[in-house]
């Protein structure tokens, strides 16, 4: 029975399979089913979808390639014109070389009166316009006619659908061969992927260029396994009315390098990270400042114990290194690799490992210890633990974190846009949460805090990381319009 798409909400978690999974399973559909059927029922799937979504368009304008996903878009014309819609085509196909199904369904749709066009209508806000352009096979920048419909549409005031994924978009990297959808609005774009979700559309320029996201998965069920999946928010632990402080475990926040001499003070970074980690539920939360800090009281948060790092015993502790490091951190870093169970690396510690062999060699020795570790990079700090470009690091996200977790033997959080959480022997984790608000200074010290303290609750090193990762970018997209948004609000958030 039809039926319409799923939206995709942020607390609900998905298998990820990449352009070879999803064709595989399009191949092993199409040769069980009646010629055509597949097509037929994505077409259908497009077209209630953007009645949904416009149920009072004046004019639909549906760009279709010459390809299948193309074909797709001329089978939901055909239902948009029987529905009473007045659904318009520009095609780049022709009817005497185009694949059999989307042939099928251009004589379906002509038969129904559709509307064929030379040029793009014009549209307004109320109306829809709907990128049927390429599908999966994408291997080149659009071109010609293709680009100039892709540009009329990122600047036509209306709503915008697109098929499958977004023309121009790496349906496994997430990266776009169409500058234009950096500038798009995502509220008012829409993206509907068939059979199955892909990674591309969670991470990188992905969710700019997707907006919201739909899912059909047109009455089939794949066999492939993921690449991925879409992180969740977990299962929170309930408080038993008996615990105590030391039930939820200690933190010991590392970092903050001060220096009077140099007039330098990056205290702020480690008090981040130690008042995110008491926010979340750490029972106890030490803070170590590095380099020759007075600071012995946090006024804002009193409740935070500091100590010199020689008096911390690691043993008992969950650490976290590197908020604010500064060079310093170095000198603290063979013996928290050598000695520290659970430890938790940020910023300028994976700066000074990334520039130290026998450092990157403690580090990987640790999972044979029985040690945790989460790596906490963002891009360039990713790039230089692995000695290549961040471009090349945003190039293919999955593949960099899969190799930093391999080369280090630690879970790892590629921070940016749809966060990637991997770690040893476990498919990846991208995160659905969060928005550019958090593109300020301190943030990330406060995801380093947050992951800390489910450490030192008793969670395994992934489902800290994932479920930290998936809480620090909730609170971002919950965060009032008329507040804004700083690291020192989101560390202690209402």
């Amino acid at each position: 029975m039809p039926h319409m798409p799923r939206l995709i909400q942020a607390h609900e978690m998905h298998p990820l399979h990449d352009a070879a999974a999803t064709r595989r399973t399009e191949h092993s559909a199409a040769a069980q089913l009646p010629a055509h059927t597949l097509m037929q029922r994505a077409g259908l799937a497009v077209a209630r979808l953007a009645l949904a979504l416009t149920p009072h368009a004046r004019t639909i304008w549906i760009a279709c390639g010459p390809g299948n996903n193309g074909g797709d878009g001329l089978e939901a014309a055909l239902h948009l014109r029987h529905w009473g819609l007045n659904p318009v085509v520009t095609w780049l196909g022709n009817p005497e070389n185009t694949p059999a199904d989307a042939h099928a369904s251009y004589l379906r749709a002509r038969d129904a009166g559709v509307n064929f066009a030379e040029e793009p209508p014009e549209l307004d806000a109320d109306d829809l316009c709907i990128d049927a352009l390429l599908g999966l096979g994408a291997a080149r920048p659009p071109q010609g006619l293709m680009a100039e419909w892709l540009d009329r549409m990122a600047t036509c005031p209306s709503q915008r659908l697109a098929v499958d994924l977004p023309t121009g978009l790496s349906v496994d990297t997430g990266s776009t061969s169409t500058p234009w959808h950096a500038d798009a609005h995502p509220p008012r774009h829409h993206t509907l992927s068939l059979l199955t979700l892909k990674p591309g559309l969670f991470t990188m320029q992905g969710r700019d260029a997707c907006g919201t996201m739909w899912f059909d998965d047109l009455g089939i069920v794949t066999a492939e396994e993921p690449v991925a999946w879409l992180n969740a928010p977990g299962i929170q632990a309930t408080r038993p009315h008996a615990s105590h402080k030391g039930t939820w475990g200690d933190v010991a926040v590392i970092g903050g390098e001060s220096d009077a001499s140099r007039g330098i003070s990056m205290r702020g970074a480690a008090l981040l990270a130690a008042r995110a980690a008491l926010s979340s539920g750490a029972g106890r939360v030490y803070v170590s400042l590095l380099g020759n800090s007075d600071l012995w009281l946090d006024t804002i948060a009193p409740a935070l114990m500091f100590r010199r790092f020689d008096a911390l015993d690691f043993s008992a502790l969950t650490s976290v290194c590197g908020c604010g490091g500064g060079e310093t951190v170095a000198e603290v870093l063979p013996a928290l690799l050598a000695a520290a169970p659970r430890l938790v690396l940020d910023a300028d510690a994976l700066n000074v490992i990334a520039r130290d062999p026998k450092l990157k060699l403690s580090l990987a020795n640790r999972d044979t210890q029985g040690h945790a570790t989460v790596l906490t990079p963002h891009p360039l700090e990713a790039a230089r633990l692995l000695a290549c470009s961040a471009a090349e690091v945003q190039a293919d996200r999955l593949a960099c974190a899969r190799e930093l977790t391999q080369r280090f033997r630690s879970t790892v959080v590629l921070k940016g846009s749809g966060t990637v959480i991997a770690a040893p022997d476990q498919l990846p984790n991208i995160n659905p949460t969060g928005n550019a608000r958090l593109a300020t200074a301190g943030t990330g010290d406060v995801l380093a805090g947050m992951i800390g303290a489910r450490m030192a609750a008793g969670l395994d090193a992934f489902s800290a990381a994932r479920t930290a990762v998936w809480q620090h970018g909730h609170f971002a997209d919950l965060w009032p319009d008329d507040l804004p948004l700083t690291a020192e609000r989101l560390a202690t958030p209402p």
